[in-house]
């Protein structure tokens, strides 16, 4: 964090200040992370308590005392720590981190980024990528929340050159709230999917949603936007900002040409350009990351990166976050694809096309778990999902739990040659998994969070034959 004075914070976010006995508020020096886990707390940090659904964050400014934090945030008096005393946390919380913003200027190139899917696979790309140029802060995880941007924002210093903040939506105006936390610059829209359609409605509702990044960007501002995405491509006339289409079409100005994929499913192809061609080669696995490269790489070039220095950067760069096409091989020969972190029929789609590009000697398995918040449309998207994994030619397909049951019925409709069950749990999956794989098999682990599939993905690691 850029350091600031425990009264400097009390001046940006409104606040009093309370619990410093006899130290001088202008001295009390905030150095380290802001926090809003006490147990992430260091020397120096800024403790958030904030009133969540399971928790009151009060209750452990002690716990980020002990931990290093010099002071917190708080809408109540407490013990342990020097304290600012505001009227709302998340307020003051999005204040302070405006402030940081601000006080950077235009030497900080933010760079926000949206999506149905691919946004957190698209912003470590991207991250890693900049950090060629300059210091670049790039959320960790998923942060892409009304805490999670603030958090990362509040992680930059007096010399960071690029910020990336990746942006989530579950509703109308959410978006436009995280924009005006940190204002970008450059702002990209990957695509527009089912990805909490159940809430937001329809795909047109979706679109609604995400077109609110562009509306936010300055004049002299530029819009990256998918040109293969019909709805992403019509935000166009809804930004005062340059407009820059990635994709492989042709009226894209950053475009992929020649795509193939090895064995691996890793995707090579030829990097399009206004100031040149160049040939990538990626080090993730599926073709669905040519698209996010592409948006990178025309984020990059905004940036003022050269294009060779682009190139080698997307070459070099593996997965970043956890549980996004993580690929672990046994020692008896089963290669394990764990991309459970998250599941909308979009990301499955490419989670299965991912995979059957994958040269294997043995069986295709996709273990797959309940897509949430699908809305009224729920059993249909995941019949479809049963169907697009057969018709991709997986061998196997277990379908995890209730809601996921349908994707077994699906795959079972498309094709013969595709045995299809349906199993309670993910205690029901490692049965038939522990008795049923064999060397040379590849299985894929794909649901939302809750399903747990992560965890399971893990665990058939783990065993060594």
């Amino acid at each position: 964090m850029i350091p600031m004075t425990l009264a400097h914070i009390a001046e940006v976010t409104g606040g009093s200040i309370a619990g410093t006995g006899d130290l001088d508020p202008a001295e009390i020096v905030i150095d380290g992370p802001v926090v809003t886990d006490s147990r992430e707390a260091e020397p120096g940090s800024l403790y958030i308590a904030r009133v969540g659904e399971h928790a009151d964050g009060h209750q452990y400014v002690g716990g980020a005392a002990a931990k290093g934090a010099v002071a917190a945030l708080v809408t109540m008096p407490v013990d342990g720590l020097p304290h600012v005393l505001v009227t709302d946390v998340q307020d003051a919380f999005v204040a302070l981190a405006r402030h940081l913003v601000d006080s950077r200027g235009p030497s900080l190139n933010v760079i926000g980024i949206t999506g149905s899917s691919g946004k957190t696979s698209t912003k470590d790309l991207l991250g890693a990528v900049l950090a060629q140029d300059g210091e670049t802060i790039a959320p960790q995880g998923s942060y892409n929340s009304e805490v999670g941007v603030p958090l990362t924002v509040c992680r930059i210093t007096p010399t960071t050159a690029h910020l990336v903040v990746e942006m989530g939506a579950r509703g109308a105006g959410h978006v436009r709230y995280l924009t005006e936390i940190a204002p970008p610059r450059i702002g990209a829209v990957l695509n527009v999917g089912h990805a909490h359609v159940g809430e937001f409605g329809s795909l047109d509702a979706v679109a609604r949603a995400k077109s609110e990044l562009v509306e936010a960007l300055p004049a002299d501002g530029v819009a990256v936007l998918n040109a293969d995405d019909p709805r992403v491509a019509a935000m166009a006339p809804l930004t005062s900002a340059r407009v820059v289409f990635v994709g492989e079409s042709p009226r894209a100005q950053i475009r992929a040409e020649q795509v193939r994929t090895d064995d691996r499913g890793r995707a090579s192809f030829d990097l399009v350009t206004p100031v040149g061609t160049a040939p990538v080669t990626l080090a993730l696995v599926g073709r669905h990351h040519v698209g996010n490269a592409l948006t990178v790489a025309a984020i990059a070039l905004e940036s003022g990166l050269a294009l060779d220095q682009i190139a080698t950067a997307l070459a070099a760069t593996g997965p970043v976050s956890r549980w996004r096409m993580e690929v672990s091989e046994r020692a008896d020969g089963v290669t394990v694809v764990n991309d459970a972190y998250n599941a909308n029929p979009d990301s499955m789609r490419a989670a299965l096309r991912a995979v059957a590009d994958m040269a294997v000697p043995g069986r295709r398995w996709a273990v797959l778990g309940a897509m949430l918040e699908m809305g009224e449309e729920s059993e249909a998207l995941h019949e479809q999902v049963g169907r697009e994994a057969a018709n991709l030619g997986f061998n196997e397909v277990l379908a995890v739990g209730k809601i996921a049951a349908p994707i077994a019925a699906g795959a079972m409709a498309a094709a013969d040659s595709t045995h299809a069950e349906v199993v309670a749990d993910t205690d029901g999956a490692w049965d038939v998994l522990s008795d049923r794989l064999r060397p040379g098999d590849v299985v894929l682990f794909k649901s939302s969070r809750d399903a747990g599939l992560r965890w399971l993905a893990e665990r058939v690691v783990e065993v060594t034959k």
